[in-house]
């Protein structure tokens, strides 16, 4: 299997920015764990144990069990050091969360799966640890996210130095996430993007923003090359020119996949077998229907 994040590196990363604690830094688990909490409210279930996955402040754990959806609510993290006094601390790797086959009724990961190597198989691990008819809610960052950032880089990076190097992580896209939900085994997947513009001063207050939030390059084939002040004041000054409001202020866009995903069980709705419709679609519309040419 390819490695794309170096994991250490990736642990690394979110320890620093935990015990950085930047105030405000956290305003993207804020925006999830209000969004995963409105979808878990609606659903009419109760759910008898839950885990949140990584979710490092356990601001989403907190979230979903003020919902009051959720009887017991179990945290897993890389490092004790991201306990807190409200929920229970399991120890274990990102990648290999150790939970148990058919175990919980509610899985919860929060800005996570997109530092995984092995993503696939992360899916069927959560779906693995659900009972039957359990669900499985995420919040993945995916494709589009930081996409002013990684153009501005790259355009810098190739005028000073002639080539390039991967400095923002690739994210998913819609279509690549909810093909993971169905080959993981998820019944009744549902994924939908949510697109969060973000304003700064310059591009130096983004990054800073960035490493309080643990997000700075875990890429395993990172250059490790030094690279100049010349090359990050060139890149703040092409995402003033091209990124800007009026007001100076420079925009970043994160934009955040939203999963939910059911294991399987016979009580759910089955889709309806081809050709088994009782009235025709143009009628309902009101319209003429226009047979194809086979």
């Amino acid at each position: 299997m390819e490695q794309v994040f170096d994991a250490r590196r990736v642990e690394a990363n979110r320890l620093k920015a935990w015990r950085a604690a930047k105030p405000g830094a956290d305003f993207l688990l804020d925006l999830v764990a209000g969004e995963i909490a409105d979808r878990l409210a609606v659903v009419e279930r109760q759910f008898e144990q839950a885990v949140e996955l990584h979710g490092v402040t356990g601001t989403v754990a907190r979230a979903a069990l003020a919902t009051g959806k959720i009887d017991r609510m179990q945290r897993v993290e890389s490092d004790a050091a991201f306990a807190s006094v409200d929920t229970a601390i399991t120890v274990a790797p990102l990648e290999l969360p150790g939970l148990k086959d058919q175990s919980l009724n509610l899985v919860l990961s929060p800005l996570v799966a997109h530092l995984t190597n092995d993503t696939p198989g992360y899916f069927i691990q959560a779906r693995r640890a659900l009972k039957p008819d359990g669900l499985f809610l995420a919040a993945i960052p995916g494709s589009g996210t930081l996409a002013e950032l990684r153009e501005c880089l790259i355009t810098a990076e190739t005028e000073i130095y002639g080539g390039v190097s991967p400095r923002v992580i690739p994210f998913a896209d819609v279509r690549d996430i909810g093909g993971l939900l169905q080959r993981a085994g998820f019944a009744l997947p549902v994924v939908d993007q949510e697109n969060y513009t973000v304003r700064y001063d310059t591009l130096f207050d983004l990054m800073a923003d960035l490493r309080a939030m643990g997000m700075t390059n875990p890429l395993a084939d990172r250059s490790t090359r030094p690279v100049s002040r010349a090359f990050f004041l060139r890149a703040a000054e092409l995402y003033a020119e091209r990124h800007s409001d009026p007001d100076g202020r420079i925009r970043a866009t994160f934009s955040i996949i939203y999963v939910s995903g059911w294991a399987p069980h016979e009580s759910q709705q089955k889709p309806l077998k081809p050709g088994s419709a009782k009235a025709r679609l143009a009628d309902a519309l009101n319209t003429e229907e226009i047979k194809l040419k086979r």
